[in-house]
């Protein structure tokens, strides 16, 4: 997981998470370049056109949810700001 985090290009994962991960990378960064061939690079990796269709709404759904919260200035929990938290 942690090299995931760091980078996911260097981590040890398979060839279909990698056409996936590289997905996700461009909707999410760069949604207007995505082309039939991005969704014919995951079919040829062995995702369904149903994981593909799961792929996309779960990236666009995680997009949403972080420009409505920014939008709103919404902060984040201590959990995901990477601040310890206490159970008392």
């Amino acid at each position: 997981m942690e090299q995931l985090v760091a980078e996911w290009r260097m981590a040890t994962i398979s060839e279909s998470d990698r056409v996936m991960l590289t997905y996700v990378e461009k909707l999410t960064l760069c949604p207007w370049t995505i082309t039939e061939t991005d969704v014919v690079a995951l079919r040829t990796a062995g995702f369904s056109d149903a994981a593909i269709l799961d792929i996309n709404q779960v990236t666009a759904y995680y997009a949403y949810v972080n420009r409505l919260a920014d939008g709103l200035g919404v902060n984040l929990e201590q959990f995901w700001a990477g601040e310890e938290t206490s159970n008392g």
